[in-house]
């Protein structure tokens, strides 16, 4: 790479971004205005707020015992209610129930619905009786636990906010005025007072002023700057690709001594930098912003709960620091993604789903109960805003151990976007595509008219999502079957009707060759043979991984008690071969005809044999739909995407597919009989939380030999289709100018 090249490419594109007025008011001058417009006009809202008194109806006032007193004429004994308190509070009294007791509740639900009043609270007839009977049990030692004791009944609309505010005021009081009755029965009762509170708990906060800044810091500033680094990233990534394709100046940069990758990378440091602008200027604005507020809300209330100062300048160090690789990876993914997009307006519809995938994984840390652990640390975004909270609040020996993790997690994406972005830049149907005009009935017309052999990338996305739909709605709609045989009919059900059904449908509507789409060549038996074995090679690799992530990630209470009662309907099934055609050879048959089919088919018109079989992987453990069930999925997908594609035949997949699976339910249901029956196995099986396992020793050499007979499939000749083939010839290519 030409690092020259690179210098004149982000000079010339930062110049041209600095003359768009629109982009320096939304990179620079519009985070400076808004947090300041924002705080000030949170304060001048704040002058015209006020509390509105609550309406509260006491029923069954003269039930009420004299001593101690709730209720004096219209309002609150002043012995229970504050000054403050009264203020807020506007009390009706009803010395009985106006209605009869079977109404009351309908009575109470119309008042409150109608605002007449916000909560009733209501006093059976016989309340002070039966109170002043319990005290006096109390005091003569005589039965007190036997006294049934009155029970008032509060009335609340929880879905109405004055309600409930009502309610919370009224049970402030009622439960002080309790306070005083158990107070007074207890002196009557010749029993210290203190000993309804034996002790006082007092709190004491040990962290110094330093360390409360930063954690209030920490839990704001890494959502600040990773969502503003997404967003600056956004509309120059989009105006130097589809900006330059409307402006026709992408050619004149394409046909420039620079290479694409060079390009790419000149492109790439000038959205970097208006993205770490963005999020630099957007923290600094919040950061003194916020500060400020604080410091006037503190002097106007004199509250220490306010006493929050500026970040400490060691957060801010943190944050400046992670800003580095998070902006590349934005800007990279923005990039790729701007890209394909035809125009600006399209770019801009595009780059959406980027934001709505990275808003779970940056809000994910923000959950209470959200920690750095090895789990956290290898998912990307999340791990990296996990590790800087912890670095801001200064937990270093907590972080330090994932730091390693965080970092070669993120520079992993980092790498992989930036190869995408490449890659975007070197495919000639990408950057040259055309506006087209579009309609749903053009659309449907072009779908069945020039039908290709196999389908398109955007026809097996399409599939892919399909079927994760319809798995989803499908899963609420499915109840939790009683026995084996209901179990066997949904899982029949699932497969054949909402996974199989729906891609044999679109593979007769889409496309021209059904054989070639589902990839239904038939291999020489050796192959076959060899794709069973790979299966037993790699499947005690495949168990130890399962294993592995099911300690990284836990199953939660409730998935485990799900999983565990459908064990026990499997364990349950009448005939073992019942268990594998259902749980093994279905899902063999089925599955691949979806995703190492229809979708892996059309995913290949990509150029990329590997992104297609991630991608396709990627749909696959999706499909399982418990996140610990999916990762593994996932790398056993792409080991299954891999075969067919070597093969060029679905029946290797399939047959590893089987294989796999009855490996794994022998050993989870039938382990201990056959280590009984071959006695020999209990050299390579040994039992493991339940179920059987396998030696370590044999895992290393099994997956030593799966790796060897992976290689094997690697020598035999590859089909590639025509966009593989171009998508070589270009690279070989670049590779051929750049020496």
């Amino acid at each position: 790479m030409n690092w020259s090249n690179v210098r004149l490419i982000f000079h010339r594109e930062l110049r041209d971004q600095l003359r768009d007025r629109r982009t320096v008011f939304t990179i620079a001058v519009l985070p400076l205005l808004l947090y300041p417009l924002m705080g000030m006009a949170m304060l001048q809202v704040s002058q015209f707020r006020r509390d509105h008194p609550s309406q509260v109806w006491l029923i069954g006032a003269a039930g009420l015992p004299d001593d101690p007193l709730l209720v004096g004429g219209e309002s609150f004994a002043p012995s229970v209610c504050t000054d403050s308190e009264a203020e807020m509070l506007a009390i009706k009294v009803s010395p009985t129930l106006p209605v009869g007791l079977d109404r009351l509740e309908e009575m109470a639900e119309t008042a409150i619905r109608n605002r007449s009043v916000d909560a009733i609270v209501y006093f059976p007839p016989n309340f002070g009786a039966e109170l002043n009977r319990f005290r006096f049990s109390l005091k003569n030692r005589d039965g007190a636990d036997e006294v049934p004791l009155p029970e008032p009944v509060l009335f609340v609309d929880s879905a109405n906010d004055k309600s409930r505010m009502a309610a919370e005021r009224a049970q402030s009081i009622l439960n002080r005025w309790r306070a005083m009755i158990v107070n007074d029965s207890l002196r009557e009762s010749s029993i210290p007072v203190a000993a309804a509170s034996p002790f006082n708990v007092v709190n004491s906060d040990v962290a110094h002023e330093v360390s409360r800044r930063a954690a209030f810091w920490s839990k704001v500033l890494p959502f600040v700057v990773l969502i503003w680094a997404l967003t600056g990233a956004f509309y120059p990534a989009i105006d130097l690709c589809a900006g330059e394709k409307e402006r026709g100046t992408l050619e004149t940069l394409l046909s420039s001594p620079a290479g694409r990758n060079e390009i790419v990378m000149g492109k790439l440091l000038t959205i970097m930098t208006f993205s770490m602008t963005t999020s630099l200027l957007n923290m600094i604005s919040m950061g003194a912003t916020g500060s400020f507020i604080f410091q006037h809300m503190q002097q106007a209330s004199g509250m220490s709960a306010y006493q929050i100062g500026p970040p400490p300048l060691v957060a801010l160090g943190w944050l400046v620091l992670a800003l580095i690789p998070i902006s590349a990876l934005f800007s990279a993914l923005s990039l790729a993604i701007a890209a394909f997009a035809r125009s600006a307006k399209e770019g801009q519809y595009y780059l959406m789903p980027l934001m709505v995938a990275s808003l779970p994984l940056m809000l994910l840390p923000m959950l209470p109960a959200a920690e750095l652990d090895l789990g956290s640390s290898l998912i990307p975004v999340t791990g990296v805003m996990l590790l800087l909270r912890s670095l801001m609040e200064g937990q270093f020996r907590e972080a330090l151990p994932f730091a390693p993790v965080v970092v070669s997690v993120t520079a992993v994406c980092c790498v992989l976007a930036i190869r995408w972005a490449i890659d975007q830049f070197q495919n000639e149907s990408v950057i040259f595509r055309e506006s087209e005009r579009w309609g749903l009935g053009l659309w449907l017309r072009h779908l069945m008219r020039d039908r290709d052999e196999t389908p398109t990338f955007g026809e097996a996305i399409l599939c892919g999502v399909l079927l994760l739909l319809i798995r989803f709605f499908a899963g609420f709609m499915a109840g939790m079957p009683q026995n084996w045989y209901g179990f066997a009919g949904v899982t029949i059900v699932t497969l054949v009707a909402l996974i199989a059904t729906p891609v044999l449908l679109m593979t007769i509507m889409l496309t021209r060759s059904p054989a070639k789409t589902l990839n239904l060549t038939w291999p020489k038996w050796k192959v076959l043979a060899g794709a069973g074995l790979l299966a037993a090679l790699l499947h005690p690799a495949g168990m130890a991984f399962s294993h592995m992530i099911h300690e990284l990630y836990p199953f939660s209470g409730e998935v485990a008690k799900q999983l565990g009662l459908i064990n026990q309907l499997v364990a349950n099934a009448p005939h073992f071969w019942m268990v594998l055609v259902v749980m093994a050879l279905l899902p063999a048959i089925c599955e691949e005809l979806a995703f190492r089919g229809f979708i892996l088919s059309g995913l290949r018109h990509m150029g990329h044999k590997w992104a297609a079989i991630v991608i396709s992987s990627l749909f696959f453990g999706a499909a399982h739909g418990i996140l610990q069930q999916s990762m593994s999925a996932c790398l056993v997908g792409m080991v299954l995407g891999y075969l067919v594609v070597q093969t060029g035949s679905l029946w290797t997949g399939v047959i590893f597919h089987f294989v796999y699976n009855s490996l794994s339910l022998t050993l989870g249901l039938r382990g201990t009989e056959v280590v009984e029956a071959l006695p020999a196995l209990s050299w390579v099986l040994e039992p493991s939380a339940g179920a059987f396992g396998y030696h370590w020793a044999v895992t290393l050499a099994a997956t030593f030999l799966g790796v060897l007979l992976l290689l094997w499939f690697r020598s035999l000749p590859y089909q590639a289709t025509a966009e593989e083939k171009l998508k070589s010839a270009l690279h070989h290519q670049t590779l051929q100018g750049s020496h």
